[in-house]
């Protein structure tokens, strides 16, 4: 007997159906927006990672050599990978650039709710804009996905910042200050201790009473007063920059779920402006459900020409999670149009039933197994079957078929060259 990999999952059909349903959905909403659909590949030099973050971060990768002697990962996240392919084509791309892409990616790092191993997201990234419109669409269809999941703002809120907003206070210090360090002391500070937190800020550069007074400063939230502490044009663009955000948000119907949270940093280096993520209303999701933001330097960073970027990545397990605490999950079962029973030496017959109603566009099984009619009966109620056709040889000796409701038990014969007839979906009730 073999065992599953710590970390990775089995879906089995009725998981994969529920699943399935709100991948359909994510991908739906994005291609309403213009969003093109893109494959990339599940193997990266593991250079698209190490040149960025240093070698330290290979212990989260699964890497290795491969026989041509590269180095290379499976992929950890895909924002490196669309880089790449934009850079590759960048002339040959009409801008906007809008991609969707839904697939697993892969990290060696400690199993917890909602994150494992092997884990699967729907990446949405939009290249080539800088405009605040941009930064709102991103957050428009993130908003539209989750309702048409079944969400409202009751369920969930996003909490939007500005990466040059804790930079330009930060700068504000005389102090030699490690910017990127306290930035990510900041994305980490929901899961510490007050003390924790301020011992990495005071890690990063800050005395110990400067790091209480930024701690209170972004903790309040207050533009205003940011921009008046740090009296400095960067804060101020970036106060002016997420509001204009907020602003077009409010146009694309999405502002709504927006609360601005100066604590949200996103812990990543290469986001440089508006970041958001997306939270669990009542709290009992304990993590961000997702998140994006605004890169505008990687692309450049990767050797192409400059080209802002924004996009958000939703992880499919913690989305789980929410819809599962909401009550809107998808039900967790296989469903069946008809199944089509035969009984003696009706094959001919049957096949031909089967495939004129596939031909309609439904989901339809019959039996391949010899099966004896009774439990040919109980696997069609097991797949959920909604109509059985009855292809007995009595029957066909009369000419007929029966057509049987499974949930009422109803059942009626009709003629079999009128079967399925002009009806798009034909039932018990249209036939009775």
């Amino acid at each position: 007997m073999y065992d599953r990999i710590k970390g990775f999952r089995d879906f089995y059909p009725g998981e994969m159906a529920a699943r399935r349903e709100a991948i359909d959905t994510l991908e739906d909403t994005a291609r309403g927006y213009g969003f093109r659909e893109i494959g990339t590949p599940a193997l990266e030099r593991a250079e698209l990672w190490t040149d960025k973050s240093g070698d330290d971060i290979v212990d989260e990768l699964y890497s290795f050599e491969d026989r041509g002697g590269r180095h290379v990962t499976l992929t950890p996240e895909l924002t490196p990978t669309v880089a790449r392919m934009v850079v590759a084509k960048q002339q040959e791309l009409s801008k906007p650039i809008k991609w969707v892409s839904t697939r697993p990616f892969w990290r060696y790092e400690q199993v917890q709710q909602g994150r494992q191993r092997e884990f699967y997201q729907t990446n949405v990234d939009i290249f080539g804009s800088s405009e605040p419109d941009a930064d709102a669409e991103i957050l428009a269809w993130a908003a539209d996905a989750l309702t048409n999941l079944g969400l409202t703002g009751e369920h969930f809120e996003f909490r939007i910042s500005h990466r040059d907003i804790l930079g330009g206070v930060l700068e504000s210090y005389d102090d030699d200050i490690d910017t990127e360090a306290a930035i990510r002391a900041v994305d980490k500070s929901d899961k510490l201790s007050t003390a924790e937190y301020h011992d990495l800020l005071i890690g990063a550069g800050l005395s110990a009473d400067q790091a209480v007074e930024f701690d209170d400063l972004i903790a309040d939230g207050d533009l205003e007063a940011v921009e008046s502490f740090a009296a400095n044009e960067r804060v101020t663009d970036a106060v002016d920059n997420l509001q204009n955000v907020l602003e077009a948000a409010e146009d694309f119907g999405a502002r709504e779920y927006c609360t601005i949270s100066l604590e949200t940093a996103r812990g990543l280096d290469y986001y440089t402006g508006v970041v958001f993520e997306c939270f669990d209303s009542t709290g009992e999701v304990s993590r961000s459900i997702f998140g994006g933001g605004r890169y505008d330097d990687l692309i450049e960073s990767f050797g192409g020409q400059s080209t802002p970027a924004v996009g958000v990545a939703p992880g499919h397990a913690t989305l789980s999670l929410l819809c599962q605490r909401a009550g809107v999950w998808p039900e967790e079962t296989v469903t069946t149009d008809y199944y089509v029973l035969q009984v003696g030496d009706t094959r001919p017959e049957a096949a031909r039933i089967a495939r004129d109603l596939r031909e309609r566009g439904h989901v339809v099984e019959t039996d391949v197994a010899g099966r004896s009619f009774g439990s040919q009966l109980n696997y069609a109620d097991s797949i959920n079957a909604e109509t059985v056709v009855i292809a007995g040889e009595q029957d066909l000796a009369n000419d007929e078929v029966t057509i049987k409701d499974m949930n009422s038990g109803d059942q009626t014969q009709v003629p079999v060259d009128d079967f399925p007839g002009d009806l798009e979906q034909p039932t018990f009730d249209d036939l009775a």
